[in-house]
């Protein structure tokens, strides 16, 4: 697997992407990221320029975090977003030999009922392909420069160069299950931020950070919708540094 090296040297800060992006999606962290330690990040499955495509389950994506991690020398802080941050909580709750700290930014772990119905309809509203990554910008707003990172051009325009069923076929899966035992397993220092506008559960994140077996802080972030570290990225960094301060301190 390739990992992208943003900077910085010292404690490793793994970056993990939400559905439909990739680790370039974490360029406006990282810059002040790499004053804490070194910064990575990877394309998951199914996205990006990794090479496994097809639908992948939750313990396909956390078997390569967890390869990454062990490949690092030393235990990593997981810095993650929706997704990713699921992703996160996982795996520290299954090797926490690998995982220093954990944060999480508008993460969902119990999504039983629902479906990719949501997610297709939310795709078929959009003028694919986008002429330019400029209509991509504009049609976004505050998120463009994030879905920029999420397409190539291609046939005739930019698209996705995620594979809209296999986002589906993940989406699916989350509707399925839950991962409450592996959030009781998380005994490492856990930072959960909300979103004000989250598309997640009412209440669920702050269950979340109760339910960890370790010592855990939730903050709902004023103003923000999901992507909070570009909606809200002065208070996102506020509290993610604040955080990564007191954890690699110790």
């Amino acid at each position: 697997m390739d990992l992208v090296e943003f900077g910085g040297t010292g404690t490793p800060l793994l970056l993990q992407h939400a559905l439909m992006g990739r680790a370039a999606t974490w360029w406006s962290c990282a810059p002040w990221l790499t004053r804490h330690g070194r910064v990575l990040g990877y394309d998951a499955r199914a996205h990006g320029r990794n090479p496994h495509r097809g639908p992948q389950r939750t313990e396909d994506f956390v078997a390569d975090l967890v390869g990454v991690l062990e490949g690092l020398g030393e235990p990593a802080v997981l810095v993650g977003h929706s997704m990713g941050a699921l992703h996160s909580l996982v795996a520290a709750a299954r090797r926490p030999d690998l995982v220093r700290a954990v944060v999480t930014e508008d993460v969902g772990v119990d999504l039983r009922g629902r479906t990719a119905d949501s997610w297709r309809a939310l795709f078929a509203r959009w003028p694919v392909p986008f002429p330019s990554l400029s209509h991509v910008r504009d049609f976004f707003g505050p998120a463009g420069d994030y879905f920029a990172e999420c397409v190539e051009e291609r046939d005739g325009g930019y698209r996705l160069i995620a594979d809209l069923e296999d986002l589906f076929a993940t989406a699916e899966e989350w509707g399925t299950r839950d991962f409450w035992s592996d959030v009781e397993a998380v005994r490492c220092p856990l930072l959960v931020l909300e979103a004000e506008h989250s598309v997640m559960p009412p209440g669920q994140q702050a269950e979340v950070a109760r339910r960890c077996a370790g010592e855990a802080t939730h903050l709902v972030v004023p103003g923000s919708g999901h992507l909070i570290h570009d909606s809200a990225p002065d208070t996102y960094r506020g509290a993610v540094e604040a955080f990564l301060s007191d954890v690699l301190a110790r």
